[in-house]
């Protein structure tokens, strides 16, 4: 896991611990230290050269630019002195970070966010104030505490609890298991009591060790309404094409019997997009990294296939004119399914052959199904920042991943970055476009009546949809969250089973409970209403209703996405989400909300991105063909791991931290190992929520406190304490 990590002190406050030791003695381990003085800044973990980049601005001198780890400016900063630390994979040349740093000295940060890649910036003005920048998705969060009578920072959540000796809030783990896309229910809080989050899309600022926090993007300025349909895919197309070419390019080489560069090529479009358009862009020579430059590219970086389009500017999509040596491959990585789970239709590269592209496709083996570790050790797995669903498939995505590259670019969060959420529907509403609905509940009603009959596809599906949708476009937030208190409260949750329609008729609200809400305790889902109830009082967010939705289930993603990270990427390996970056979250919130709820419209629009980077030879049919089952691995690593969850929740965490329901959860458990019993994929999403949160229990009590940080001193516990996890 890397991370970064520093504080800025103050003023001593009221009521510190006498234990608490001074901030100059205190250290992360195997640190490197970006920053020194009073408030230090350090990179922890193994951070390659080209992802740590400084710059400093001094008065009456020109701004400095470093690449990699250096030794800390020796000279003392002063009052006028600016300084930026951008931590990641950004695109920006050392001019466009000079540039950037001093239109910063006004106080605008937005611009640093602008930049190509997936990175945290950290602002310093002076001696005494500091601006940590999140992203829009919230995969690169950032976390703050009080401590040292200042504020601590990182960008991972356990450092700090390890820092602070922070125990757990049980609180936060009933809300991120009831209400995991809420914001009203988790707040800005984390698993660890006293650590927050800063959301995404803010900036923490630090001055003379007090946090505050501000946003720098609107949520709802991304939708310029009037720039049209073109306007907002053209724009798409531009974003992707520079984050994926900038990530190809800056590839270095890998160590022996490993690509460079590697893509996953599953059953879905995402994927083959990010696949094709990476095959297309020619690795450095010898794996050095190339910065990006402002302007067309350098003569011969073209890929040999298809015309100029003109739909991007300076695009490489253009024919070649003379011949090149052959290039180098990339490793395209599918994950094998059960035989029975994907249909013979089915093709694992849904797109044209590309030369360049050596294929691998996985056998599916017990070791890498779903739940595998159970089968073992639990707490032999890696300890991730933050629980999450993801843990149980990790065996199942670092198969895949120690298949690939040493970049790794996967499709993820392309879904939520350019779908329609269902909740949008009442948008249309709200707008006074409710002729548009009929396009996609048509296309739902359809659904459903070859699932299940003409009845209910020709009149129910319509009706409940259309309903729904008009009930939540009059739906105020307040009274959203005073019902869906109720609903936890008497135990009235989805269950997610039911037609297409019925599950997106249920999505038709402000607030949903999550897939685990049914199995948790009567104090849990009571805790949790209480949060909702209080969160009421607060004013109502400026969005609409389908706006906010989708904004928040993007956020989950994202989150679910760095927990994969910390779960399955390989040692110096480095998994890329383009789709997840700040320019390509911005650039799809331009699309309308019609043009989004379409049916296919994922397809099309990545098609159109295809085609302006100069992939004209696309299938009629391609992103429309039958996919396998993805319950499949699923359910067949629940059935081989049975013994190992009748073990894990013999005597689990949860129960005894009072957040589950135990007999009913067991009961849950013994029915999906049952071959022949049907599973809904929200129950199947629900088991592996409660599992994964009890492996990450496990392993977090398996834990030594302490293990971040050198000058820590030991922990001292009062006599007599609340009972708390372990």
């Amino acid at each position: 896991m890397r991370w970064l990590t520093g504080w800025c002190t103050g003023a001593p406050r009221p009521g510190a611990p006498a234990h608490e030791p001074p901030p100059g003695t205190v250290a992360p381990i195997a640190a490197r230290p970006l920053w020194s003085g009073a408030d230090p800044l350090w990179a922890v973990g193994d951070w390659r050269p080209e992802e740590i980049r400084l710059v400093t601005l001094r008065p009456g001198a020109p701004a400095a630019v470093t690449t990699g780890p250096t030794a800390p400016d020796p000279v003392e900063a002063g009052p006028a002195v600016l300084r930026l630390a951008v931590l990641g994979h950004c695109g920006a040349t050392d001019a466009e970070l000079a540039a950037g740093l001093a239109n910063a000295r006004g106080g605008a940060v937005r611009h640093l966010t602008a930049w190509p890649g997936s990175y945290t910036a950290v602002l310093r003005s002076g001696t005494r104030s500091t601006v940590l920048l999140t992203d829009l998705a919230g995969a690169r969060p950032v976390f703050h505490t009080p401590w040292g009578g200042g504020t601590a920072y990182a960008t991972a959540a356990l450092p700090l609890a390890d820092l602070v000796g922070a125990p757990l809030d049980t609180g936060h783990l009933a809300a991120r298991l009831a209400c995991p896309e809420a914001p009203e229910a988790l707040g800005t809080g984390t698993p660890y009591l006293g650590v927050q989050r800063v959301p995404p899309g803010h900036a923490l600022g630090l001055r003379d060790g007090r946090p505050y926090l501000s946003g720098y993007d609107e949520p709802g300025a991304g939708g310029a309404r009037g720039r049209g349909e073109a306007a907002a895919v053209g724009e798409l197309t531009r974003a992707l094409l520079e984050s994926v070419r900038f990530r190809v390019r800056t590839s270095p080489a890998g160590p022996p019997g490993r690509a460079r560069l590697g893509v996953d090529l599953s059953y879905g479009t995402a994927s083959a997009t990010v696949a094709l358009l990476a095959a297309a862009v020619p690795l450095a020579a010898g794996g050095t990294a190339v910065p990006r430059q402002p302007g067309p590219p350098p003569a011969g970086s073209e890929p040999a296939t298809g015309a100029r389009t003109g739909a991007v500017k300076g695009s490489w999509a253009r024919a070649a004119d003379r011949p090149r040596t052959a290039p180098e491959p990339v490793a395209a990585v599918t994950s094998g399914l059960p035989a029975a789970s994907a249909p013979a239709a089915a093709v694992p590269v849904p797109a044209p052959d590309v030369p360049r592209l050596r294929h691998t496709v996985l056998a599916t083996g017990p070791d890498t199904l779903p739940y595998a570790d159970l089968r073992t050790d639990p707490t032999a797995g890696r300890l991730t920042d933050e629980p999450g669903p993801e843990l149980v498939t990790a065996a199942w995505a670092g198969a895949r991943f120690e298949a690939g590259g040493t970049d790794h670019l996967t499709g993820y969060g392309a879904r939520h970055v350019l779908d329609g959420h269902p909740a949008r529907l009442a948008d249309l509403v709200r707008a006074g476009r409710s002729r548009e609905l009929l396009s996609p509940v048509a296309a739902l009603a359809g659904a459903d009546r070859a699932a299940a009959g003409v009845l209910a596809g020709a009149l129910r599906t319509p009706l409940t949809v259309v309903r729904a949708a008009h009930r939540l476009a009059r739906r105020r937030w307040a009274d959203a969250l005073d019902d869906t208190a109720v609903r936890l409260t008497l135990r009235r949750t989805p269950d997610g089973a039911g037609t297409a329609g019925a599950r997106s008729a249920d999505d038709l609200a402000w607030v949903v409970p999550g897939p685990a809400a049914r199995w948790l305790s009567d104090d849990a889902l009571s805790a949790v209403a209480l949060r909702l109830r209080l969160a009421a009082r607060e004013p109502e967010p400026g969005e609409h209703p389908g706006a906010y939705r989708a904004r928040h289930a993007l956020h989950r993603h994202a989150r679910g996405f760095r927990t994969l990270v910390h779960a399955a990427e390989q040692p110096g390996q480095r998994l890329h989400a383009p789709f997840l970056d700040n320019q390509v979250v911005r650039a799809a919130r331009l699309l309308p909300d019609d043009v989004r709820l379409q049916p296919g419209a994922r397809h099309a629009l990545l098609r159109s991105v295809l085609a302006a980077a100069g992939r004209t030879d696309l299938p009629p049919d391609w992103g429309r063909g039958p996919r396998p089952d993805r319950t499949a691995p699923a359910r067949a690593g629940l059935r081989l791991a049975a013994d190992g969850l009748a073990e894990l929740f013999d005597a689990p965490l949860l129960a005894e931290a009072g957040l589950i329901d135990l007999p009913a959860v067991r009961a849950a458990l013994t029915h999906a190992t049952d071959r022949t019993a049907p599973l809904s994929p929200a129950t199947l999403a629900g088991l592996a929520d409660l599992v994964a949160t009890e492996l990450w229990l496990r392993r977090i009590r398996a834990r030594r406190h302490g293990s971040c940080w050198t000058g820590l001193p030991h922990p001292t516990h009062p006599a007599l304490a609340p009972t708390r996890f372990p």
